[in-house]
């Protein structure tokens, strides 16, 4: 698979609050023999061991918990516990053992959303595959070791807190795109109508990024999208209906299309995590198309590839071109003369453009100096 398979999901019409705009995701047949149920941790930070010598630090405020059934037979809810009654105390500093980790047979814990963003901090963070003379020696010892990225959690996103508090919850609901000033901030999809409902307040728990924190501060309430029904075509309920449904169909052919495209339409990078039964949990990577629309995420599909689990995080332009560079540097095995040509620019414009990216300290001094004096000396 390299596109997201929502068969089974059909669109609903949008509600809009400011400039936030919730897009239901409805199932006719849910998932019975998977179910998620959330943990919470509390507010503390949380570090997470993803590998020898190797920890993702972030908040951490919750943990999914997916449990599924060998046979087909329906699956029950483990443990879900969300709401101030009984709420855990906040601790400090959390530790944790992989991001997702088998507790029992047919149970498995993960850390929705950061499995995904450890994906993508994790991105070719081995560094230089090859021993090059521009590197530093920093560069081949740690590679890109400490890797940093910031995200917002969802109760900085302005209007999303009234937004979910105010939102109606279909009959049937099974997941939600979320959208800022009609930008994509990231798809939720669970199995189980009853799982939504529980896991609904999560959304403010989770990390949206840059971009999507600057809309939801600066942005003007979007328009909401209203059915026009020409009244001279209506002669009966029955119309009525029929033109309520072809509005309907219309609708969601326009978010399936145009508004969500820039993750539907997508071919990305998977990687499988962790097989539960008939059930696959995995992350995946878009391709890094700068100045365009590019999430990383993770998702449990079933044996034909459907979504039953899905959470996304939209990336900042910054992040795609980190990504877009380092994805093109180890194309070409780290070397800068033939990774330059493929980005249609020189070598030293490519040390400026990873200096400029954050990515300076891989390059030994004298290198970066020499490519700053070539760049002075082309300009004037």
């Amino acid at each position: 698979m390299t596109t997201l398979d929502l068969t089974g999901l059909a669109t609903r019409p949008s509600q809009v609050w400011g400039a936030v705009r919730l897009v239901p995701l409805v199932r006719e047949e849910p998932f019975e023999d998977l179910r998620l149920s959330a943990r919470l941790y509390g507010d503390g930070e949380g570090e997470v061991e993803v590998g020898p010598r190797r920890t993702y630090v972030s908040y951490i405020p919750h943990g999914f918990v997916a449990t599924w059934t060998g046979d087909g037979t329906p699956a029950a809810a483990y443990g879900t516990q969300l709401g101030a009654d009984g709420a855990p105390a906040t601790m400090g500093l959390r530790f944790h053992r992989r991001t997702a980790r088998r507790e029992a047979k047919d149970r498995l814990r993960f850390l929705p959303l950061h499995l995904a963003l450890e994906g993508y901090l994790a991105l070719h963070f081995g560094g230089p595959s090859l021993a090059w003379e521009e590197w530093s020696q920093r560069a081949l010892r740690q590679g890109l070791s400490p890797r940093v990225e910031e995200a917002y959690a969802g109760a900085e996103v302005r209007g999303l807190a009234d937004a979910l508090r105010v939102f109606e919850i279909h009959p049937g609901q099974c997941g939600a795109m979320v959208y800022v000033a009609d930008a994509l901030a990231g798809a939720f999809v669970v199995p189980h109508p009853d799982d939504y409902r529980a896991l609904h307040p999560t959304l403010l728990q989770d990390l949206y990024g840059e971009l999507i924190h600057h809309y939801a501060t600066l942005m003007r309430p979007v328009p909401d999208f209203r059915a026009a029904i020409a009244d001279t075509r209506i002669r009966s309920l029955a119309d009525l209906r029929a033109a309520a449904d072809e509005q309907e169909r219309a609708w969601a052919g326009f978010h399936d299309t145009t508004m969500a495209s820039g993750l539907l339409d997508i071919d990305c990078t998977w990687r499988s995590v962790h097989r539960m039964g008939r059930f696959t949990l995995s992350r995946f990577l878009p391709p890094f198309r700068p100045k365009q629309e590019n999430h990383i995420g993770e998702a449990i599909t079933d044996d034909s590839g459907r979504v039953a689990y899905l959470k996304t995080f939209r990336l900042s332009e910054s992040q795609v071109r980190r990504g877009h560079l380092l994805s093109t540097l180890a194309a070409h095995d780290w070397h800068l003369a033939s990774a330059a040509p493929a980005l249609g620019i020189d070598e030293a414009q490519l040390g400026l453009r990873l200096e400029a990216a954050g990515f300076g300290f891989l390059l030994r001094q004298d290198v970066l100096d020499r490519y700053r004096k070539q760049h002075r000396d082309r300009t004037g």
